[in-house]
């Protein structure tokens, strides 16, 4: 996925002061792949079988994902060893993914797509799009974009549904 072409459509978005609602082409309903499988940079989470996993797709360059880091923090620190959240960076340029990071420190994992293969697979149509999966790995929840409070609500409310 050209992720220059992504951020000129995210931007436009932004500027027309609309959001995307088309889906991804990962979906709920969907098992997500094997993430070993697409050569991610970074270390992945040892174990995902039986946890809630947020995946969350970001750039740097991406307003929304600034304010959505400090609450996906929050709700991993919230949460400990029962939620799994991973970041996956889709920068072209490890340096924007650490410049970003360095202004925004996290506690949960963080890898990026360098080769853009998982990116290509999920098809997120805007940043950032998280993807919330039960204890087996199947997509039941789908965000497109940030919206502050109201995500931040619905990530609690979910991730407590599928916790039950």
């Amino acid at each position: 996925m050209n992720t220059s072409l992504l951020k000129k459509l995210a931007v436009a978005t932004l500027l027309a002061g609309t959001f995307f609602t088309a889906q991804a082409a990962l979906k709920v309903g969907d098992t997500l792949p094997d993430l070993a499988s697409f050569q991610l940079d970074g270390k992945l989470p040892d174990a995902l079988k039986g946890k809630v996993v947020v995946v969350d797709f970001w750039a740097s360059w991406c307003l929304p994902c600034a304010k959505s880091f400090p609450v996906l923090d929050e709700l991993q620190k919230k949460y400990g060893d029962k939620l799994v959240i991973l970041a996956v960076n889709v920068d072209e340029k490890a340096a924007n993914m650490e410049k970003f990071l360095a202004k925004h420190a996290v506690s949960f994992t963080v890898v990026r797509d360098a080769q853009q293969k998982l990116v290509a697979a999920a098809e997120p149509q805007t940043m950032p799009t998280s993807f919330i999966l039960d204890g087996e790995g199947k997509v039941r929840f789908l965000h497109s974009g940030f919206h502050g409070e109201d995500t931040r609500k619905e990530y609690v409310s979910e991730i407590e549904s599928l916790l039950k």
